[in-house]
């Protein structure tokens, strides 16, 4: 059996209030994910999602408990060609037009070859190639956020963090988003972990975590949980 790519074992995350009291946020998380894993990470607005998949990918690190990456290696060397990333907040370099955020991952990597070729090439996969040369202030959210997708997959990473990347979509935008995705980390064995509010989404993922309170439960949350 191969190694996970990242597994915790009784992992706690809390943070310092004005009060210099701790805010758990985190209870007791046991999880792991392997290679072509996908996974619906779903619960209410304050469960603890995004602070989860910030301590998955290294971005942040649990005040308690452990959490390795046993298949991909220690932290410092996990991003941006192993781990990337979609975050629910803008994260396009605002100085970079489109085609150019999308290729940046490859020419950081000091990876040969035309990375502007194959960032156009997943541009047009998500239905986007008109707007190679325009710069993130003239993107919708949803344009932004297909834009984001396509960056992180342009290194084949080999896991995929996305927090609520269809959330400004459109039913029907979503549906094409993430049968583009899973055609593409599908093709390169990658594992997606992807946080969402949409039931819909998170009925295409193979697995499914539900986050109550900070604490992963088995199964699936209410209906109400996704709103």
């Amino acid at each position: 059996m191969d190694d996970p790519l990242v597994v915790t074992r009784g992992l706690c995350r809390s943070f310092a209030d004005g009060n210099r009291a701790r805010l758990p946020v985190l209870f007791d998380i046991n999880c792991h994910v392997g290679a072509r894993d996908h996974v619906a990470l779903v619960g209410v607005s304050g469960s603890g999602k995004t602070t989860l998949l910030h301590v998955l990918g290294g971005l942040d690190m649990p005040t308690s408990g452990t959490i390795a990456w046993p298949a991909l290696g220690p932290r410092e060397t996990l991003r941006p060609a192993k781990i990337a990333f979609v975050f629910q907040r803008p994260s396009l370099f605002p100085a970079l037009s489109v085609v150019q955020n999308v290729a940046l991952p490859l020419l950081l990597l000091d990876i040969r070859g035309d990375a502007t070729a194959a960032a156009m090439d997943l541009l047009d996969q998500f239905g986007l190639p008109d707007l190679a040369d325009k710069l993130p202030e003239e993107l919708s959210g949803g344009q932004a956020q297909r834009v984001a997708m396509a960056r992180a997959l342009i290194t084949r990473p080999r896991l995929v963090l996305a927090d609520e990347p269809t959330g400004q979509l459109d039913s029907t935008t979503a549906h094409h988003f993430l049968e583009v995705t899973l055609n593409l980390i599908g093709e390169s064995d990658t594992a997606l972990v992807l946080a969402t509010h949409d039931e819909a989404v998170a009925a295409r993922l193979d697995t499914r975590w539900s986050l109550d309170a900070g604490r992963l439960c088995v199964g699936a949350l209410p209906r109400e949980a996704y709103r």
